[in-house]
């Protein structure tokens, strides 16, 4: 997939991102995420009960300007999710979508991207988001970025749930990955309204502690 935003968001080394969700019971809820130095790198607001609509969430930069537009697409048997660079507007074309998958050979639902135009990229996310542990894959198995629970660097103490860590591999577009950590936390907190709640994507042992 083309960069979300001219490969602004595209490094060459590990990036390392702490992703605070802030409380639904607040106006203002969302995702504020920072970089290893402290300083705002994206935000999604009004992402709550005073939402106009949760089936719509759009991924900002610090000054506001719309960077990605992930929507549910209703109706759907597997809760996939559509992404739209920049801001939707009615009649834009999704440039990728995002669904649960059942994995062939295991027991448990996985999640697949599957970026539109070009059928040689697709990604898999495996782990349990709502346990803050998930490793997002490409079609070769190399790991293209990983989401875990915070630990503070100094008395390595694990935070609570809602601040959680994604490591983004060289290479891979930031701004796509915290993408991804919008579906997912969606489709983790339908898990209890969905038929196929049991499902939901386990840990794989091969997860690092």
């Amino acid at each position: 997939m083309k960069e979300v935003q001219d490969g602004n968001y595209v490094f060459k080394e590990e990036i390392h991102y702490t992703v605070l969700k802030t409380s639904l019971f607040f106006s203002g809820d969302g995702f504020t995420v920072y970089d290893c130095h402290g300083q705002l790198v994206f935000r999604v607001d009004s992402y709550g009960p005073d939402s106009r609509n949760l089936d719509e969430l759009v991924l900002m930069d610090p000054d506001g300007r719309c960077l990605l537009t992930v929507r549910r697409k209703r109706p759907s048997l597997h809760q996939r999710w559509e992404g739209f660079k920049g801001e939707r507007i009615d009649g834009d074309k999704p440039t990728f979508s995002v669904k649960r998958s059942l994995m062939i050979g295991r027991s448990h639902s996985g999640v697949t991207v599957e970026v539109y135009n070009n059928s040689s990229e697709e990604y898999h996310i495996e782990g349990c988001f709502s346990q803050r542990c998930c490793t997002v894959f490409n079609m070769m198995k190399e790991t293209v970025a990983e989401i875990h629970r915070k630990v503070d660097p100094t008395t390595g103490v694990m935070l609570g749930k809602e601040v959680l860590t994604l490591c983004v591999k060289p290479g891979f577009d930031a701004a796509f990955a915290m993408g991804f950590v919008l579906v997912l936390d969606q489709i983790s907190g339908n898990d209890s309204l969905d038929d196929d709640a049991t499902m939901e994507p386990t840990v794989h042992p091969t997860t690092e502690d």
